[in-house]
This record gives C-alpha cells, structure tokens and sequence, in this order.
C-alpha cells in the first residue's frame, strides 16, 4: 500500500471512530453518515492527489447536500464537518473549491470559520 493510501486509510479509521464516540443526530443525517459520504473526497481535501475531486467524491457530497434540505439540517451538517475538517486537517482552500467542482450549489461557504448558526 503506498504511504498517500497508509496515511488516507489512517484517517478514515480515526475520522469513524472519533465521530462515532461523538455521534448526534442530525435529523435524518448523522455525522458519521455526513462524514461517511464525504471519504471519498478525503484524498482531496486534506491536498493529496488528486488536484480535482474524484466522481465518488462528488456524488457522495451532492448526496449528503441533497439529504440536508433543511436549515437545522444543513446548519446541523455545517457544524459537523466543520469540526471533523478541524481535526483531520483539511486545507481550507480544498474545502471552498468542493462545491464548485462537484457543481453543488451551497448557501454557504465551507470554511473552517463559517459561522454555522447563521446558514438559512
């Protein structure tokens, strides 16, 4: 296994069961589900290979984005990978571009200071 899939590997287990000890409910969408749908970008946002998002990134992130279709939810979701993107050291400027490349239309930015409460 090369290092880039040992170090991505690690982060997933330790993305899991760090989520999973801290797991609430966002309505319909937990945080690990909301985490779960997003691995596939992992590579990607923590600035690993590849420069773009791959396909299973994009449909995972559309899927979650389309499941949080409400404000609690979407403000719910927001907090989530807020706080998992801080601990698992996704580059910022990785995360503002996931929405355009995947063509996700967000009324909010991803960034690791978006105030989460204010989403609409």
């Amino acid at each position: 296994m090369s290092s880039q899939k040992t170090v991505a590997a690690i982060l997933v287990l330790c993305m899991i069961m760090t989520t999973t000890l801290h797991a609430s409910e966002i309505d319909d969408v937990s945080c690990p589900e909301a985490i779960s749908n997003l691995l596939p970008c992992l590579t990607f946002l923590t600035g690993f290979l590849p420069p773009t998002p791959s396909a299973e990134c994009c449909t995972g992130a559309t899927n979650l984005f389309n499941k949080a279709n409400t404000t609690p939810i979407l403000r719910s979701v927001c907090q989530c990978l807020k706080d998992a993107s801080t601990r698992f050291g996704v580059k910022p400027d990785r995360a503002a571009q996931l929405p355009q490349l995947c063509h996700i239309n967000l009324s909010f930015a991803i960034s690791p200071t978006v105030d989460c409460s204010k989403i609409q």
